[in-house]
């Protein structure tokens, strides 16, 4: 799970990286929130995910783990364009941006759960010395 984040975080990095040099390069900012979103949501909040997974292989194996990766990555591409969709006047995105953006904290709030209930034991921290992600 850990991996998996990680590879999906670096798409996101990729894309928000690009949003911001495009929009740079032309002068139009009105994508700004969506490329805050990407930056924040996709890139760092997966990366933590992770790299938080990859240490705490107890946490990345729970069904709590499994269902918050789905509604993050499912969540996240919706409420992103429905995002954009907005900023380009389109009033029918609000429902897929608001179903995203719930499908999002609902997978935030598993993953604090997660947090609580698996990391801090010490029988579950990967702690190898040697370990590669």
């Amino acid at each position: 799970m850990g991996r998996a984040y990680l590879k999906i975080a670096s798409v996101y990095f990729t894309i928000g990286v690009l949003a911001g040099l495009t929009m740079g390069i032309i002068h139009d900012f009105r994508y700004t929130s969506v490329h805050a979103h990407v930056n924040l949501l996709g890139w760092v909040s997966m990366a933590l995910f992770g790299l938080i997974y990859h240490f705490y292989p107890n946490a990345a194996n729970s069904k709590l783990a499994k269902t918050q990766f789905w509604l993050h990555n499912i969540g996240v591409p919706v409420m992103l364009g429905g995002i954009a969709l907005q900023v380009l006047g389109v009033s029918a995105a609000l429902p897929p941006t608001i179903i995203g953006s719930l499908a999002v904290v609902i997978g935030v709030i598993l993953f604090m759960v997660n947090v609580f209930k698996y990391v801090g034991k010490d029988t579950n921290y990967n702690s190898d010395k040697n370990v590669s992600l």
